[in-house]
């Protein structure tokens, strides 16, 4: 009971706001136009998010604290011996690598050209401000982090060409560079495995798998980085201009040196190649409003010139165009900042919109045409917008919450925020703008005039006269049609002024769909021949054969093979938490990313083991446990280089702590080979006269790696966090790598689920109150079955499971809804005759505006498969799928599935009478020119 009196007064309420809507036109067009050119001018605060990494990695991490305690421990600022590329990446630097196309680039004549690579950097300058008096030019030397000597901290491997190419010029025995731990000139051992790749050993052909020391025969390429500080505003305005300087000078030098390839690399590449993706997809997403236009203009138009309606096409497109840009003048009121993955809501917008636009167009059709125009838009407010509210609250609650604080992914929750945004200003928008340009389309087929071109129609008898053509251009049907009253056969009036008819009708008819409680509209057309392509198509081909007994069997067979085929990429979805695979492509980000990964992927990047307490050092179990820890990897070990220390001068490794830690500060770190690892530990004092504890330290770890680098890095940092729960030396791991992996695969997931629940609890308070048990059951399992194919084929066709992906996956959500649910309502409300009846009369109804949608749909998607970019390649691939498996759960599975499954037809039919016919006297009171009232006698 409280369902149907609720939805009554939900349907009455609609009738009311189409009604004042119909009534004042003028208004809800130029309202929506005048706001949003208003708020189009706020588009002088556009702002673009800088910082990629709080976009692409998860929140709230663990890795992050864990990163903030290793800068508060060890920043690099205060490292003055050597760095680590892959570990300490402070905020500004360049970095290139340079591969032989032939050879080695240890051969003489490649060891030269790197070095002079090297200098031409090194004394490279910018100027600051480019032009003017006040401009001072800057060189690497006043940008670079500097050693205790006040030089520049450079690369080993650049001291260790150095050492070879000094000794070539003296006629002296070249030193023996090992791999992947060296030993320079001055003694000390350096890790060169994240600066010399696709390395070959003396011992085989093959490239070195690790092993410790092994001598170089030859490699493919090195990696240089050049690190910057930035100091203030200006000083990070001059490493910015020095970054580009620096790109350009590779360009330049790469040129006049082609037997060397060079990939450089900044810390504002990611930042820039990720937002470039915008600026490719420009003309193709104009050219999917102009696709889309095209087809939104065909679907909206018919034979008849009258009562076809080409522009609603193009101004359903302009209201959606309208609240996009509403949309993006509150944010930019706001303060939001923009990013690339933004590109996905237009299409969000876009199946939303022409969804809502083709129910209305579709609903008119289905009003009678003898009706006032205000009677025919109220009419079609109370008939669609029920249907439309609930798919745009089941768009704003998916979306909401995954744009809420539980959220752990920013890109994620930034996308859906705007999304609602748009969603809800796009519903506005259409209650308003287009419904007040279907008022003005009524009027102009009301007075008579042509849909395109809006002049009056002539009279048949001077249409005859007038070229074929013409008359092809100018014909309707419409005025011999709206002299009769549909169902009805004429009689001879009593009256001049009065039309008396009689009907036929089928009391189980009564009992039909739920449009039929309402007298404006009609349920069959008596010309289909002059209806609309696709209803012709579906009325008389498609609803017939998709329902027909033989072909159940294939369509089902259909839905096991997708299921099956949905499986077997489910169980093989991967986390896609690198971020170089959101970027443009053929940019520098990826070109670096592939050279790093072809030459540089023996090696993991170097791991920091930060112990942040005090330990007992000179115990011989913690030295034991510590040295376990470290065993299997290559290492940078103060302790272990301390103990050996020790061991080579036959003093014992265990020692009181006093003599420990004076031998470490006073002897081992003031040998000219160990100097370096001063910068690896933190000394606490204790009192006056005492020796200091060792508060903290960190030793460096490389593990080794395959092709699955990232994977074995998620595995490993799971292991060694494990590890450190239990062990008694307090410690932690890590790498600025771990903030992307960290969690990654629970932050991309957890806002599909929240929507997905979302979704479900939505339809379940819904069908207590609103909707259909059956229709919200059925609704809720379409949803499901489309995410699952969605995810399956997705993964199957090479997409990973990333923030942008998960994005698309949440959109299908709404989508979905969109194309099921009016199909489902349709065939739910009916009761009496059989399943297949309804089932066609479904699809008349719904599955044609579900059709127009996914073309239009499918159509603007097509440009953006042409865009160079890994972004957009996720978008078209995961939006072509949702659209592809909306489709063939709305014309396929589902009529083939509710002709055999509930809900059942047989409530609400009559037994005694069927087929009764009762004839129906109506009086209707004409004035000159459009029917005012109507009288009705049984």
């Amino acid at each position: 009971m409280l369902r149907q009196v609720l939805h009554a007064g939900l349907r009455s309420s609609f009738h009311a706001i189409g009604r004042f809507v119909a009534s004042h036109p003028v208004f809800f067009a130029s309202a929506p136009v005048l706001l949003s050119v208003l708020l189009g001018a706020s588009f002088s605060r556009y702002q673009v998010e800088a910082d990629v990494e709080n976009l692409l990695a998860p929140k709230h991490s663990l890795a992050k604290i864990e990163g903030n305690l290793v800068e508060s421990l060890f920043p690099v600022n205060r490292s003055k011996h050597a760095l680590y590329s892959d570990l300490q990446t402070p905020g500004r630097y360049g970095r290139v690598i340079v591969t032989s196309r032939k050879g080695s680039v240890l051969d003489p004549v490649h060891l030269d050209t790197v070095l002079k690579l090297h200098r031409r950097i090194y004394q490279m300058q910018v100027m600051v401000p480019p032009m003017g008096p006040n401009s001072f030019n800057y060189s690497f030397s006043y940008l670079c982090l500097p050693d205790d000597k006040n030089v520049c901290i450079i690369d080993d491997i650049i001291r260790a060409m150095e050492e070879i190419q000094l000794a070539r010029a003296f006629n002296r025995s070249v030193p023996v560079l090992r791999y992947p731990i060296t030993q320079l000139a001055d003694g000390r051992q350096a890790y060169i495995g994240h600066q010399l790749g696709g390395v070959q050993s003396w011992g085989s052909s093959r490239a070195v798998m690790g092993a410790r020391g092994e001598g170089v025969r030859s490699a493919r390429a090195l990696q240089l980085t050049y690190y910057l500080q930035a100091r203030g505003g200006l000083m990070d305005q001059v490493a910015n201009q020095w970054e580009k300087a620096f790109c350009a000078e590779l360009q330049h030098f790469a040129a006049l040196h082609p037997k060397l390839g060079l990939y450089p690399s900044t810390s504002s590449s990611l930042r820039t190649d990720f937002q470039f993706s915008s600026v490719l997809a420009h003309r193709p997403l104009l050219a999917s409003l102009g696709v889309c236009g095209v087809l939104a203009v065909l679907c909206c138009s018919m034979r008849d010139c009258v009562r076809s309606k080409p522009w609603l096409g193009l101004l359903a497109l302009l209201s959606i165009t309208l609240s996009g840009l509403t949309a993006a003048g509150i944010l930019n009121l706001t303060g939001a900042t923009y990013n690339s993955t933004y590109l996905g809501i237009p299409f969000v917008m876009l199946g939303h919109g022409l969804f809502g636009s083709f129910e209305m167009l579709s609903s008119w059709r289905r009003t009678r045409e003898d009706q006032h125009v205000k009677e025919r838009v109220a009419s079609v407010f109370e008939d669609v917008m029920l249907r439309f509210s609930g798919s745009t609250l089941l768009h704003l609650l998916t979306l909401g919450l995954a744009a809420s604080p539980l959220t752990n992914m920013e890109a994620v929750r930034l996308f859906c925020r705007t999304a609602a945004l748009a969603v809800a200003v796009g519903y506005v928008y259409t209650l308003s703008f287009y419904s007040s340009c279907l008022v003005f389309t009524g009027y102009l087929e009301t007075g008579y005039r042509h849909g395109c071109f809006c002049r009056r129609v002539p009279k048949p008898d001077r249409l005859d006269s007038k070229p074929a053509w013409y008359r092809c251009l100018m014909h309707t049907r419409y005025q011999d049609e709206t002299a009769h009253t549909p169902h009805a056969v004429a009689h001879t009036p009593t009256n001049p002024n009065l039309t008396l008819t009689r009907a036929a009708i089928n009391p189980a008819a009564l009992h039909g769909h739920a449009h039929a409680a309402n007298s404006t509209h009609t349920h069959s057309d008596p010309h289909p021949q002059d209806s609309h392509l696709l209803l012709g198509c579906v009325r008389r081909c498609y609803g017939d054969w998709i329902t027909n007994t033989y072909v159940k069997p294939f369509v089902v067979l259909l839905y096991l093979v997708y299921i099956s085929f949905g499986l077997m990429g489910f169980l093989q979805v991967t986390q896609g938490s690198d971020p170089s695979a959101l970027v443009a492509m053929d940019t520098a980000t990826v070109l670096y990313t592939r050279a790093q990964q072809r030459y540089f992927s023996s090696y993991s990047p170097v791991i920091g083991f930060y112990i942040y307490e005090s330990a007992p050092y000179w115990n011989t179990s913690v030295q034991r446990d510590l040295l376990e820890y470290a065993k299997g990897f290559q290492r940078i070990s103060w302790l272990e280089a301390y103990l050996n220390y020790l061991s080579d001068r036959n003093q014992s490794t265990s020692q009181p702590r006093e003599n420990f830690t004076r031998t470490l500060r006073h002897a081992f770190l003031r040998e000219p080979r160990f100097t370096h690892f001063a910068d690896d530990i933190i000394f606490a004092e204790r009192g006056q006269g005492e020796e200091p504890d060792v508060a903290a330290s960190r030793i460096f770890l490389v593990a080794k790696t395959t092709e699955n680098k990232r994977e074995e890095m998620s595995v490993l940092l799971d292991t060694l966090r494990r590890l450190s729960l239990t062990s008694r030396v307090r410690f932690l791991i890590f790498n600025p790598s771990f903030v992307y992996l960290d969690r990654y695969a629970a932050a991309v997931s957890s806002p599909l689920r929240h929507s997905l629940l979302a979704a479900l609890f939505l339809l379940g308070l819904s069908s207590l109150a609103a909707v259909e048990p059956l229709v919200s059951v059925w609704l809720g399992l379409t949803l499901a079955s489309v995410q699952f194919g969605v995810l399956g084929f997705m993964t199957l066709w090479g997409v990973e499971l990333d923030c942008v992906s998960v994005l698309c996956l949440i959109a299908a959500l709404g989508h979905s809804a969109d194309c099921s649910g009016p199909l489902l309502c349709g065939f739910a409300s009916g009761r009496g005759d059989s399943r297949t009846r309804w089932v066609r009369a479904a699809l008349e109804r719904h599955g044609v505006p579900s059709l127009q949608t996914l073309v239009c749909f499918a159509a603007a998607l097509a440009p953006l498969g042409w865009v160079r970019s890994n972004l957009t390649r996720t978008l078209f691939r995961c939006l072509t799928l949702t659209a592809a498996c909306s489709a063939l759960h709305t014309l396929a599975f589902l009529p083939t599935l509710l002709t055999f499954l509930p809900p059942s037809k047989s409530r609400g039919r009559r037994q005694e009478g069927e087929g009764q016919i009762q004839e129906v006297e109506c009086v209707e009171m004409n004035d000159s020119t459009r029917v005012v009232d109507q009288i009705t006698t049984v």
